[in-house]
């Protein structure tokens, strides 16, 4: 198994397997495929195909696809994935705007939305927004009742599409608790929601979709690598993010409680100046729900006076955007943990950031998120799974799912690596080798737009001088473009020439609404390169990324999706 330090146990390995096998009905389409293809192309034995395969029908994630002729013998049976037996939501938070995609184990995109938004405006108002968005997609989407107990589905009055063709969003009202029931599937580590939904397989490292406090079956994997859902487990598996006792967005920013006695910055704790939020407690009786209890699951909170909690050990107090809990912050609800087929939801933003914790760091342009605990600030507030990445992270996560790495490797005759350079707000890279995303040791990888190419050049937000992005954002600013592709041209030549890519892809706001002026620009100071260096295999092709200005929101949601394909690695 890929990122794998040691041996495999016996479940992780049933679990690698059932991810080769779901992964397979995938690409193989509605034309479906048989079990002698899959025993063939994935090494396994016939009976072992036939034992997966008859589980993931149980489980509704597979259905036969009819009948094909066979060169000997009865016709086979082939099968295919069923889409529409699991969901992930998909958020991308950009510096002016949001926007959300809900879509299927496809990858097809069932609802989407768009609205303005001031990442600035502070923690409370920005969980707000994503709320509101996660709730509208799924009541629209899934016909699951909204927060106002409304049924919604399709054109269903919520407002006119915008000028984009995309729904205007409404408000939502309060929600009530978090109950669902989770029931786990034989052998095969694969849990599923008690009232019929999807398996939420935990292949490949998936998070399980539970929100019960009992983790994944197959050892607690995350899509990070590792760890329960819903701050039942740190990324690691042991405890809180901090390794015991509760996380940083159970407290106040000061960790002296909720300053109105109640709610937690995120949403979490009690209203009534005590207990733990969803997860923050465990409803089967490992934590008290009403007033401690580790909201890790593990690790217990000392003793305060009501109202006030004290700060997790190790854990600085968050002193980012709006920390303290607006009155009119909204409870925790039921309308997502009421979709029996949503595995959760997936959150890509400008970084730097730590994946697997979830933890923002210094934002380019907004230092005042360093240390929010954005994952599990929503997670106690949604009730479902949350994974948290960079923006170009995500988005490459996507365009891998979707074969752009296999599209690298026949255009480069290697591995299949690619970079996509996103250039709209600002100016990022996700880089993928071998079909698994780099993110570095620390998520560090990938912070394409902040090499000095000028020095004492103009100041960038990131506070150095002479950034990529900064002279890049400056020529878009004045309206020259072509100066804007050549800058952007010389840092994907300084990557090409770094870590030799087979292909470089092009994607943000900017660059779609003029994609021709840097595909162009781009892709000719690649060709000079190539030119002044000789050789005979030609300069790495330059393409426009597929998936428009929702690529992004699209790979967010893949965070979730693709670990059950065995396809959410990566280093």
């Amino acid at each position: 198994m890929r990122g794998a330090a040691g041996g495999a146990n016996l479940l992780a390995l049933r679990s690698h397997n059932t991810a080769l096998v779901l992964d397979l009905l995938r690409t193989a389409g509605g034309e479906g495929i048989s079990r002698l293809e899959l025993a063939e192309r994935t090494g396994l034995t016939p009976q072992a195909v036939s034992k997966i395969t008859a589980r993931l029908r149980g489980e509704g994630l597979a259905a036969e696809a009819g009948r094909r002729a066979s060169t000997g013998g009865k016709p086979r049976t082939v099968l295919r994935l069923v889409p529409g037996a699991g969901h992930a939501l998909g958020v991308h938070l950009d510096r002016d705007e949001l926007r959300a995609v809900l879509v299927d184990l496809d990858g097809t995109v069932v609802a989407e939305r768009r609205a303005p938004l001031d990442l600035g405006a502070g923690a409370e108002t920005v969980l707000e927004e994503v709320a509101r968005a996660a709730e509208e997609l799924t009541a629209e989407g899934l016909g699951v009742p909204d927060a106002e107990g409304l049924r919604v589905s399709g054109a269903d009055g919520l407002g006119a599409p915008d000028a984009d063709g995309l729904r205007v969003p409404g408000t939502g009202g309060p929600r009530g608790p978090v109950e669902k029931g989770l029931t786990p599937a034989a052998e095969e580590g694969v849990r599923r929601p008690g009232r019929g939904g999807p398996g939420a397989a935990a292949a490949g490292g998936a998070r399980a979709a539970a929100v019960d406090g009992l983790g994944s079956p197959t050892g607690g994997d995350s899509p990070t690598g590792g760890g329960s859902p819903v701050g039942c487990g740190s990324p690691t598996g042991n405890g809180s993010p901090t390794g015991g006792g509760s996380p940083v967005g159970c407290d106040s920013p000061t960790g002296n409680g909720s300053p109105a006695g109640g709610d937690s910055p995120a949403g979490g704790g009690s209203p009534a100046g005590g207990g733990s939020p969803v997860g923050c407690g465990s409803p089967t009786g490992n934590g008290s729900p009403t007033g401690g209890g580790s909201p890790a699951g593990g690790g217990s909170r000392t003793s305060a006076a009501p109202g006030l909690e004290p700060p997790v050990p190790g854990e600085r107090a968050p002193e980012g955007p709006g920390h303290a809990a607006g009155e009119g912050a909204r409870p925790s609800g039921r309308v997502l943990a009421d979709a029996p087929t949503l595995l959760g939801l997936g959150v890509a933003l400008p970084g730097p950031l730590d994946h697997v914790r979830g933890v923002l760091h210094r934002v380019t342009g907004f230092p005042e998120w360093d240390g929010y605990p954005l994952r599990d600030a929503l997670e106690r507030r949604l009730g479902v799974p949350v994974v948290v990445d960079k923006d170009t992270n995500a988005a490459a996560l996507g365009l891998a799912v979707g074969g752009a790495g296999e599209e690298a490797g026949r255009t480069g005759g290697g591995g299949g690596s690619f970079a996509y350079l996103h250039l709209g707000t600002g100016l990022g890279a996700g880089l993928v080798f071998g079909g698994g995303v780099h993110r570095g040791a620390r998520t560090g990888a990938g912070e394409f737009g902040h090499q000095v190419v000028q020095l004492d050049g103009p100041p960038c937000t990131c506070g150095a001088r002479g950034c990529i992005e900064a002279l890049c954002l400056a020529a878009v600013a004045r309206g020259d473009l072509a100066e804007a592709a050549r800058v952007l041209g010389t840092g994907a030549a300084n990557l090409a020439g770094l870590l030799d890519i087979d292909l470089v892809l092009l994607g943000g706001r900017t660059v779609a609404a003029a994609p021709e002026a840097f595909v162009h620009g781009v892709g000719a100071v690649l060709d000079a390169r190539a030119r002044r260096e000789g050789g005979h295999d030609g300069a790495v092709p330059v393409r426009l990324a597929p998936g428009g200005t929702r690529g992004v929101a699209e790979g967010a949601a893949q965070l979730l999706l693709a670990p059950l394909f065995g396809r959410g690695d990566g280093g």
